[in-house]
C-alpha cells in the first residue's frame, strides 16, 4: 500500500492476518513437553490438565483399577508362571491384564500425540464417523458400553479376581449359608461355596455362551439371507420357506427337546442356541439385500465381471451390517436369558460348573433364609441384559439416519 505526503511517497506494509482455519475444522491447543511427561507417568492426567475431564478421568480411573488388580493379585500372577503346568485361564488373565495396561497407557499417549495435533472436523465425515459421533451423545448407550466392557474384562480376569475356588466345598457345618461379609462378599451357599467367586466364573460361562451363540446365528443368518435376497426366484422361495418353518417352532420348546435327547454340555448349549437363532437375522439381511442388489454400485460390479460370491462378500454384506450389529447386540442379552432359563430347568450347564441360571436354581428352596444365593446371580443377569439393551438401542439410533436428531 502506497501513501503520499506532499512530494514524498512512502510504502506502508500491509497488515498480516493469521490464516483462518478451514471451514468445518476446530483447532486444538498444542501439547507441551510437560504434558507428555505427565501422561507417561499417569495416563489421563495430561488430558485433565488440558480441560478434557471426561476422557482424562476415564483413563486415570481405568489405570488405577488395573494397577490395583495387579497389586492385589501379584501372588496369583507369580503362581501362574511358577506352576509346573501353566494354566490356560490364568495365562489368559495375565495377558489380558498386561494388554489392558499397555492399551490404556498407549491410548493416553496417542490421544496427546496424534489427536491433539490433527484438526477435528465437524462435517464432511463418513457415515460411520457421523454414527460414532451420534452414539457418543447418547449417555445411556455409553453407560451400557462401559458396563459391557467391564463385564467382559472381568470374565477374562476372573482367575485373578475370584478369592476362592468356585467348586471347592468347605466345612459344611461352619461355612454353609453364611451371609454377605468382608470374608465372603456375597455369602455362601448350602455347600459352603463362595457366591462371589461363583458369580465371576458363572459370568464367563453365560457371557461366552451368549457371544458365541449369537455370533454363530448372525453368520449363518447373514449367509442365508444374502444368498436368498441376491439370487431370488426359487432360491429365495426355498430358503425363506425353510426359515418360516423354523420360525413356526417355539424356540424354548425346541431347545428343551433337543437338549433333553442328548447329554447337556456347554458346547451343545452353544450350538443349539446358535442354530435356533439365525432366522430373524436371515429375514433382516434378505430385506436389505433386496434393495441393495438393484443399486448402481452392484450393477457396476456385475458389468466389471465380478463373481456373485465376490459381490455378495465385498459389496452386499458390508452394507447390511448396521441392522445386523443392532440385532446382535440385542440378541446377546436375550440369549443370556434363554441360557439362564435352560440352566434353571437343569438342561443347560450342569453342576458343579457355575452358571447364573443354575445358581438361581440352587437358591430357590431358600429364598427366605438365604436370599443372597439367588439374588446376586439374578442381579447380574438383570445388569447384563439392561446393558446390552441400552447399547443396542444406542446403536440403532446412531446407525439409522431417520432416528438421528
Amino acid at each position: 500500500m502506497v501513501h503520499s505526503s506532499g512530494d514524498v511517497e512512502f510504502a506502508v506494509p500491509e497488515p498480516v492476518s493469521a490464516p483462518l482455519p478451514a471451514a468445518g475444522v476446530v483447532t486444538r491447543a498444542p501439547v507441551t513437553p510437560a504434558q507428555y511427561i505427565l501422561s507417561a507417568l499417569l495416563p489421563g492426567s495430561a488430558q485433565i490438565a488440558r480441560g478434557e475431564w471426561v476422557g482424562g478421568m476415564l483413563l486415570a480411573f481405568s489405570w488405577a483399577i488395573m494397577l490395583s488388580v495387579t497389586f492385589l493379585a501379584r501372588g496369583r500372577i507369580a503362581g501362574v508362571f511358577t506352576a509346573g503346568r501353566m494354566p490356560i485361564d490364568g495365562l489368559v488373565a495375565v495377558v489380558t491384564l498386561v494388554l489392558s495396561l499397555v492399551t490404556i497407557w498407549g491410548w493416553a499417549m496417542y490421544d496427546l500425540k496424534v489427536r491433539a495435533r490433527r484438526p477435528r472436523r465437524r462435517f464432511g465425515d463418513s457415515q460411520w464417523t457421523i454414527a460414532a459421533r451420534q452414539f457418543r451423545r447418547n449417555k445411556l448407550a455409553i453407560a451400557g458400553l462401559v458396563v459391557m466392557i467391564v463385564l467382559y474384562l472381568m470374565t477374562l480376569l476372573t482367575p485373578l479376581l475370584a478369592p476362592y475356588d468356585p467348586t471347592a466345598q468347605g466345612d459344611i457345618v461352619l461355612t454353609r449359608y453364611l451371609s454377605p461379609s468382608f470374608q465372603h462378599l456375597m455369602g455362601t451357599d448350602k455347600f459352603g461355596r463362595d457366591i462371589f467367586s461363583r458369580v465371576l466364573y458363572g459370568a464367563r460361562i453365560s457371557l461366552s455362551i451368549g457371544f458365541i451363540a449369537v455370533g454363530l446365528g448372525v453368520v449363518l443368518g447373514a449367509l442365508i439371507g444374502s444368498v436368498a435376497g441376491y439370487f431370488g426366484k426359487w432360491t429365495d422361495t426355498v430358503l425363506m420357506r425353510f426359515t418360516d418353518m423354523m420360525l413356526s417352532f417355539p424356540r424354548v420348546i425346541l431347545l428343551i427337546v433337543i437338549i433333553a435327547l442328548f447329554e447337556p454340555t456347554i458346547w451343545l448349549v452353544v450350538t443349539v442356541l446358535g442354530l435356533t437363532g439365525w432366522m430373524s437375522v436371515a429375514r433382516i439381511v434378505r430385506g436389505e439385500v433386496l434393495t441393495l442388489r438393484e443399486r448402481e454400485f452392484v450393477q457396476a460390479a456385475k458389468v466389471l465381471g465380478m463373481s456373485d460370491a465376490r459381490i455378495i462378500w465385498r459389496h452386499i454384506i458390508p452394507n447390511t451390517l448396521a441392522p445386523v450389529i443392532v440385532y446382535a447386540t440385542l440378541g446377546i442379552g436375550n440369549t443370556i436369558l434363554v441360557e439362564a432359563s435352560l440352566s434353571f430347568l437343569g438342561l443347560g450347564v450342569q453342576p458343579p460348573t457355575p452358571s447364573w441360571g443354575n445358581m438361581i436354581n440352587d437358591g430357590r428352596d431358600s429364598l427366605i433364609t438365604a436370599w443372597w444365593i439367588s439374588t446376586f446371580p439374578g442381579l447380574a443377569i438383570v445388569l447384563t441384559v439392561v446393558a446390552f439393551n441400552l447399547l443396542g438401542d444406542g446403536l440403532r439410533d446412531a446407525l439409522d439416519p431417520r432416528l438421528r436428531t
